[in-house]
């Protein structure tokens, strides 16, 4: 039977959705895999990605897309983050019409946030690059809130409140997602917006990934009151940071010996250029 390669449009996404459920991720619901690509951000998006069906009609692979227009300098990039790839074994030798189906698309910048083992050779041999991800693993401790020390807060009314321009945007473009996790820091005059997901290692869903910080400095000054609350209001006793986002050393802060890869493609693009946000990170929770 003939296999072709098509978009996936918005009437396509529940067989999608059902098919990744079944053959990828049966902890992710078919619901929760729809939500994830009706993102709800401004852009002309010309798909959900792409998608193999045979000549019946039936699904037997999908690979994702979530497209941004994001500000890079004085220009405005079309990036395309690739999110969930999968095809069905005895299609196997299909998969890479599925990405050669993305990169023909000539987004300006794609990447790669959660490439699988198998994924990175794949990517490396079409040109993507590892971006930094040094990462610290820090135990989430409770301390005792001191005069002065500054507050910490998830409410979604005080963030909204708070957060003005490009933050403000920001925080409405990701306030409803799956996997988008809000807190605001408050220090005197200052303020940093964090943006966190959970995440599991070793199926254990244990941990807070450090996802977005508007002022790392102050998040950085401001971590132990950050970790406390994270421990008492979210129930994560540990909390992975890249260093690229959070501007340096957390306080008890270890490396992690192998950090998970991730990986960009586009031309003149720096590590300072590309952030998690706009993605498949803050759209699912797997």
């Amino acid at each position: 039977m003939g296999v072709r390669v098509s978009a996936i449009t918005a009437s396509d996404v529940p067989e999608v959705a059902d098919f990744l459920h079944r053959e990828l991720n049966e902890k992710v619901s078919a619901q929760a895999w729809a939500q994830a690509v009706d993102v709800p951000w401004k852009v002309d998006a010309p798909n959900h990605g792409f998608q193999l069906r045979t000549d019946d009609g039936t699904v037997v692979g999908a690979y994702l897309a979530f497209y941004s227009d994001r500000t890079v300098g004085d220009r405005v990039l079309r990036f395309c983050n690739l999110g969930a790839w999968c095809v069905l074994p005895e299609q196997r030798f299909h998969s890479l019409k599925l990405l050669k189906a993305q990169l023909d698309q000539k987004c300006d910048v794609y990447t790669d946030l959660s490439p699988s083992g198998n994924v990175v050779p794949v990517n490396t041999k079409r040109g993507f690059r590892f971006l930094d991800t040094a990462t610290e693993l820090v135990p989430n401790i409770t301390l005792p809130s001191l005069p002065g020390s500054g507050s910490v807060t998830a409410d979604p009314r005080a963030i909204a409140s708070a957060l003005t321009g490009a933050e403000a945007q920001i925080y409405q473009d990701h306030a409803g997602l799956a996997a988008a996790r809000h807190l605001l820091l408050t220090r005197g005059g200052e303020t940093c917006y964090v943006i966190f997901r959970k995440d599991r290692r070793k199926g254990l869903p244990l941990f807070a990934s450090i996802l977005y910080v508007s002022n790392p400095p102050l998040f950085r000054r401001m971590f132990r009151q950050v970790s406390s609350h994270l421990l008492l209001r979210h129930g994560l006793p540990a909390t992975l940071a890249e260093t690229r986002i959070s501007g340096g050393g957390l306080p008890g802060g270890r490396p992690l010996a192998n950090p998970r890869r991730k990986m960009v493609l586009g031309d003149g693009i720096a590590d300072s250029d590309v952030d998690y946000l706009y993605s498949e990170l803050v759209c699912l929770s797997w």
